[in-house]
Formats: C-alpha cells, structure tokens, sequence
C-alpha cells in the first residue's frame, strides 16, 4: 500500500491562507490554491472534500486556540476567588489586556480570517458568536460578584451582551485594519482607560 505524500499538506494551507486573506472565502478559486502551492486539484481533493473543509484546516489551531481561551474565561471556580480578585477581574488592567491581544497577535492570520474573510463559511458569525459566548462568561463572573455583594449595578444579560459586543469590536478591529503590534500596543492603551466595568456595574 503506497504511502499519501503529506510533504505538500504545508504548502497547501499556506497557499489557502493567504488566497483565502487576499480576495475572502466566497470569491477564493481552488485552482489558484493548486496553482499557487504546485499542486492538481486531485491531490487536493485527496485530502479535503471542499473549499470550506480547506477553510476550517486553514483556521483550525486558531479556533482551538480560541476555545481554550473562552473555556479558560467560562470554566472558574469562584469559590476559590477572593472578593479582591473577583473585583479585580473587572478593573481593565493595561498588562492583563496587552496578554489579551499578544494571544491574538500569536494567531493574527487565522484571526483575521475568522473576523473579516469566512462570510460563506460556518464561521461566517464568528464575531457574534464569540461575543456571545464571552458574554456568558461575563455574566458568571458579575453573578458571582453579586451573590457576594460587591457590586451594586443591574445589568441584564441583553445589556451585558450589548456591552461585550462593544468592547470585543474595539479588540477586533486592530487586526481587521492591519494595524502593527506598537499601534495595538497604544491602542490596548486607550480602551483600557475607555471601558470601565467597575463603572458600568457599579463595584462598590
């Protein structure tokens, strides 16, 4: 049994990338992938069965890694929280940020793939949908922060989203415009003196 030549599998992903990064998803053609990474379309076909299965390998260790972020944000044992560090989880913390951003500045190209090119693709919602699902932990977070009494603001969780909506477009758009890392640097600045939470949910 002849062994599948996997030596092309790099070249393949990274000729998708940067179609898929030039012209997005739906305008992206499989023969320029091919053409671009010395490769027929059979051998493509002997590995994905479409041009949406190829999207999802392209951006497959960036969405793992996204996932471990949210699980990271979503799975916490408050019980082992302090009221000092649960207060401090809402205070917008330049150091704690900038970590935020170097995490996504580690996968910048599937990131922007995933925010800015996957319309036609089941990541088509992703900014939503990662918005949501931080919103969900946010909410853990206030929950627990109110059960204990340290905060004073009502937010509902149709407010919350709103709100997480905002903050996590402002972290999007750096890289949907290409901005270099010192530019980000300046701007993880300016919305940490811009979002408030202890404000916003009124931390007493």
């Amino acid at each position: 049994m002849s062994v599948p030549d996997r030596s092309i599998d790099p070249r393949l992903l990274a000729s998708a990338q940067e179609e898929f990064q030039r012209v997005g998803f739906l305008k992206a053609e499989l023969k320029t992938i091919c053409k671009n990474a010395g490769i027929t379309t059979g051998a493509l076909y002997k590995r994905y069965k479409g041009k949406e299965e190829l999207f999802c390998a392209v951006v497959k260790d960036t969405t793992d890694a996204l996932d471990r972020f949210i699980d990271s944000r979503s799975n916490v044992d408050f019980s082992n929280m302090s009221d000092e560090e649960l207060i401090n989880s809402w205070k917008m913390d330049e150091k704690h940020t900038l970590e935020l951003f170097k995490t996504l500045w580690e996968f910048r190209d599937g990131f922007t793939l995933l925010i800015d090119k996957a319309a036609g693709t089941r990541y088509e919602n992703y900014q939503h949908d990662f918005s949501f699902r931080m919103t969900k932990a946010y909410l853990q977070f206030y929950k627990a922060a109110k059960d204990r009494g340290l905060v004073n603001g009502e937010i509902s969780k149709e407010e919350m989203h709103i709100l997480c909506s905002s903050f996590w477009t402002a972290v999007y758009e750096p890289f949907i415009h290409g901005m270099s890392w010192n530019d980000i640097e300046t701007h993880c600045k300016v919305i940490c003196r811009f979002f408030d939470w202890t404000d916003a949910i009124e931390i007493n």
